[in-house]
């Protein structure tokens, strides 16, 4: 009935479509213009703390420093009077109304401010700051003016701070676009190869139709909540990868019906029957795995979850609408210029598939045993912020300025400042471990009524161990409020996880119910679940290896290692894995539940699942792995961390984990695999 009402309106339907597209690209700056940068933990103490010191104070709660930084030539000390004066006079130009300063020239204990040599010295600069990408747009730019007007000792001063090292990477300047033309650029190279024809363009089209009407969905979206602007990069290149896997998938059945003699409408009927079921069943499956984000008291990962969540949906949409409609139009037309009609199975898979089924219980001991050693490094993660040294390459003055610093001997950690908001004295913190100094700066804007603005300086980055346990040996001794962003790095990892097992469970629960239903199985989904949790745990531990411990972090993006993965990182990771990887257990086994049901044994039918469905998953999981790279390339570390872990989730899943465990267990298991309590209707 679908079908037919799709073919009887196809010219309605594809220009429906075109209207949405156009109205969607047209608007999609607006779009990305009312997009949120920030991420909110209410009820946790140190937001709440952040956002009274915010108030109060006009900024500096949420936002790490600005740090003006000056390293004197030899034979000059920050302690001579007449360096002193320079210095001071350099920073009267920063010292303006709702401006806060903290420098050597403006405290008791001048001490932590000055190297161990006398010749580097560094300021903590808060001045008001902006929502958006760049907190600090606005202020940066004057305080870099006003600064090269002028030197220390014929020593020039250097903005550095973690915004302006974020900055140095250009992230907030390169549009969306860059990243999915790179996508679809090399998703057009396979899809070429995959098809020889003009029909390489109709799953890009596919995705261009949905990209732009999620933008525009997103547009209404951005009225009623605020969405982060991670969501555009899902909504671009997940929705890339997606869009194309389901165009992909339909395609690729009408053009097997057609070479085996179906004419083309009865061929399009058929690929909607079979493949078409197939990709409802996966769309609702990856939107279920993103009810794990939507349903956290988190409004950036709520956001995040109602953002992935729209572009599977849509994607189907299109696939289950303009795609049987173009190729119902269109389709033969668009096979030039090939001329032999297309194989409908895989050679290669076809061998692949025999071969794990000989050796099946080798295949599935060395296998289980590659995922459990890849997953080994996940007991090994931290959940932070990235340290200071991962975002600090380059040659930018922000780099240089970082680097001056630590190459004299000052600690990193002074450049993620724990703030303690209180009536009292801080003596109990200056005690405490790793504590470098408790700043009481005498200038304009540190106080209010009764209470005082102390920042404290630590010893060590506060992504560090030792930082992080610095952090927490404060809030348990501070007389007052604590806050920074160190301090709201950790109530964010309780915020994230504390309670999120039950989602995790209850995501499990549908999508088990989801599958059963749709392969008529009670083990097959259980399997497809199993095997989603081990890859999922390997690419977290790939993850740990290249990001938190750094091998291979350098080499392949040019970035010392974290020491922390991101802390939204798994959570966001884990529903969009669970759900695309399950994308492919769906193509496989539906294809091996077919063949069963014709009446092949459970060997026959998996190998010629996986001959008519290996070409298509491991296309579908190039162009996914494509896209990946291609938001990898984002110059902001923690969504480097994110792409990577989707990257590998992705190829781990689809060679591993679909081409050699899920052929080698459903042949293991044989009739176990269709056991079904069927109930007699009366």
């Amino acid at each position: 009935m679908w079908t037919e009402w799709i073919l009887r309106h196809r010219r309605l339907i594809m220009l429906g479509w075109l209207v949405l597209a156009v109205i969607g690209g047209a608007l999609a700056p607006r779009t990305i213009d009312r997009l949120s940068y920030e991420f909110s933990f209410p009820g946790q103490p140190a937001y709440e703390a952040n956002q009274r010191i915010e108030r109060t104070f006009g900024g500096g709660g949420g936002v790490d420093p600005l740090v003006v930084t000056v390293t004197l030539p030899e034979g000059r000390a920050v302690t001579d009077p007449a360096i002193r004066e320079e210095l001071g006079t350099a920073l009267g130009a920063l010292n303006q109304p709702g401006w806060r300063v903290a420098s050597v020239l403006d405290v008791a204990d001048p001490a932590p401010f000055v190297s161990a040599d006398g010749r580097t010295t560094f300021a903590l600069v808060y001045p008001p700051y902006t929502p958006g990408p760049g907190p600090y747009a606005a202020a940066l730019p004057r305080i870099e003016e006003a600064l090269a007007r002028t030197s220390v000792g014929g020593a020039p001063l250097l903005v550095t701070g973690v915004d302006p090292l974020n900055e140095s990477g250009g992230g907030s300047d390169r549009p969306i676009i860059v990243e999915i033309a790179l996508g679809a650029g090399g998703a057009l190279i396979v899809l070429a190869l995959a098809f020889g024809s003009l029909l390489a363009f109709v799953p890009l089209l596919m995705a261009a139709v949905a990209i732009t009407t999620t933008f525009l969905l997103l547009l209404g979206l951005t009225a009623g909540v605020d969405v982060s602007f991670i969501v555009q990069y899902l909504v671009g290149l997940i929705g890339l990868g997606v869009a194309i896997d389901y165009a992909l998938l339909i395609v690729m059945r009408w053009r097997e019906e057609r070479a085996n003699g179906a004419e083309n409408e009865q061929a399009v009927r058929t690929a909607m029957a079979t493949a078409g079921r197939a990709v409802v069943f996966s769309g609702v499956t990856v939107a279920i795995s993103l009810l794990a984000l939507v349903v956290l008291p988190l409004p950036f990962l709520r956001s995040i979850g109602l953002g992935g969540l729209l572009i599977p949906l849509v994607s189907v949409l299109v696939a289950m609408t303009l795609l049987p409609a173009l190729l119902a139009s269109a389709g033969p037309r668009l096979e030039w210029p090939r001329r032999r009609p297309p194989a409908t199975e895989s050679r290669a898979w076809l061998a692949i598939g025999r071969s794990v089924l000989r050796h099946r219980w080798v295949a599935i001991v060395l296998a289980t045993a590659a995922l459990v050693v890849l997953a080994l490094p996940v007991f090994g993660l931290r959940l932070g912020s990235p340290e200071i040294a991962a975002i600090a390459g380059g040659d930018s003055p922000a780099a240089v300025g970082y680097r001056n610093l630590v190459d004299a001997g000052i600690s990193p950690g002074v450049l993620r400042p724990v703030q303690v908001l209180t009536t009292d004295g801080a003596a109990e913190v200056a005690r405490v471990d790793g504590v470098l100094a408790v700043v009481t700066p005498t200038g304009p804007g540190w106080t209010a009524g009764d209470e005082r603005l102390l920042p404290v300086l630590l010893d060590a980055d506060p992504a560090t161990p030792a930082g992080a346990a610095t952090v927490e040996r404060i809030r348990a001794v501070a007389p007052g409020e604590v806050g920074g962003t160190a301090a709201q790095d950790a109530d964010s990892v309780k915020a994230i996880y504390g309670d999120s097992w039950w989602v995790l469970a209850l995501v499990v629960l549908v999508t088990f119910a989801l599958l059963a239903r749709a392969l008529r199985s009670v083990w097959l989904p259980i399997k497809a679940l199993l095997l989603n949790v081990v890859s999922i745990a390997a690419a977290y531990g790939l993850t740990v290896l290249i990001w938190q411990r750094g091998y291979g972090s350098e080499a392949l993006f040019g970035t010392e290692a974290s020491g922390s993965i991101t802390v939204w990182v798994p959570i966001a990771a884990f529903s969009f894995l669970f759900g695309l990887s399950m994308d492919y257990e769906v193509f496989i086994l539906s294809r091996i539940r077919e063949g069963h049901d014709d009446g092949l044994s459970t060997d026959d039918a998996t190998v010629h699942g996986i001959g008519y469905t290996g070409r298509l998953v491991t296309s579908a999981a190039l162009i996914l792995v494509l896209a990946f790279v291609a938001l990898s390339t984002v110059p902001v570390v923690d969504v480097k961390i994110f792409a990577s872990t989707l990257a590998l989730g992705i190829a781990l899943d689809a060679t591993i984990v679909r081409g050699v465990l899920t052929p080698a267990l459903v042949a293991a298991f044989g009739r176990v695999n269709w056991w079904w309590p069927a109930r007699r209707l009366p």
